[in-house]
């Protein structure tokens, strides 16, 4: 059976914490700190693993920082593929103010790749490609990279004929569409730069989906509408879907999630329908635990119960 291989080009390990109050010019007593691996493909490998679905995680691995990522990734049993790099591995914070339930999230910037670093990636990507059935490219690219970089992952793909979903934006993204992708999770506001159109409602967002696809550039697009839920467009239908209502406590890794429920489905052989509600059902899911923790498996599975009965009324 073929595999899932997960492309990050911006890993880090997400240092979550919560204090009583954030006030200026005060010293703040934390909690202590979690540390748990992140970025984009990472936590779509994470959030497959807690659905029963293996896949292989590549990124970028440098230093101390580096080695911990790798340590904390075996402790969640997840395949990897590590490539050396010069530069450290990057950090990011996040704060809950416990008075107000207020999320401040710190992103360091990505360490720069050098250019022998970026053909490594490419080599294991196009080593590891046959093996695969869904390339996902999740997250975004860091400081001085090659911006065809994940056009240069889309012809690998289609060579492998393997499935390459992509989540990032800015002209990574544009590029990476131009070569052709099969599936696009943008949001409404990368939907905007990528066709030139105004998205602000449904129909405008159909009209943009279906801008992309009819240019062949893509066979799905979802397009993420956060609390609204998502709009899934083809050349054959479209829906919008709405997101359960639930109690939101941290937004981090709600994405990924989405793609990774996503990714599950389609292994799992679900139509397109049944496919985006269970991406929707993690992305929510994700929101209603703390700091990076991503999603619960229980809560993934009520959601979408309650999100295919919907469909039945």
């Amino acid at each position: 059976m073929k595999q899932v291989l997960t492309l990050t080009l911006s890993p880090t390990i997400d240092k979550s914490t919560t204090v009583d109050k954030i006030m200026a010019e005060h010293k703040l007593d934390c909690d202590l700190p979690k540390f748990e691996p992140g970025g984009g493909g990472i936590n779509v490998s994470r959030a497959l693993k807690r659905l029963g679905q293996s896949s292989i995680a590549i990124f970028p691995s440098g230093g101390l920082t580096g080695e911990m990522l790798e340590d904390l990734l075996h402790e969640e049993h997840i395949v990897q593929h590590a490539i050396r790099t010069k530069n450290l591995t990057r950090e990011n914070f996040i704060v809950v103010n416990r008075a107000t339930n207020e999320q401040f999230r710190f992103g360091m910037p990505a360490p720069e790749l050098l250019q022998k670093e970026e053909a490594e990636i490419l080599k294991v990507v196009k080593d590891l490609s046959s093996k695969c059935s869904y390339i996902v490219a999740s997250g975004s690219l860091p400081m001085g990279m090659s911006t065809d970089f994940l056009a240069k992952v889309a012809r690998i793909a289609h060579k492998a004929d393997a499935r390459l979903i992509v989540d990032t934006s800015g002209d990574a993204l544009k590029q990476a569409v131009d070569e052709g992708v099969y599936l696009l999770k943008p949001n409404q506001s990368e939907l905007r730069k990528l066709t030139g159109i105004d998205v602000e409602d449904n129909e405008s967002v159909e009209e943009a989906a279906h801008q992309i696809i009819g240019k062949g550039k893509c066979k799905i697009i979802v397009v993420s509408m956060g609390p609204q839920g998502a709009q899934i467009v083809t050349d054959e239908f479209s829906e919008q879907i709405t997101a359960p209502s639930v109690r939101k406590r941290s937004t981090v890794g709600a994405g990924d999630s989405m793609v990774a429920g996503m990714v599950y489905g389609l292994m799992q052989g679900y139509d397109l329908q049944h496919t985006v509600r269970m991406g929707i059902a993690c992305g929510s899911a994700a929101t209603m635990n703390p700091g990076t923790e991503l999603f619960k498996k229980d809560d993934v599975e009520r959601l979408y119960d309650w999100l295919v009965k919907g469909m039945k009324k």
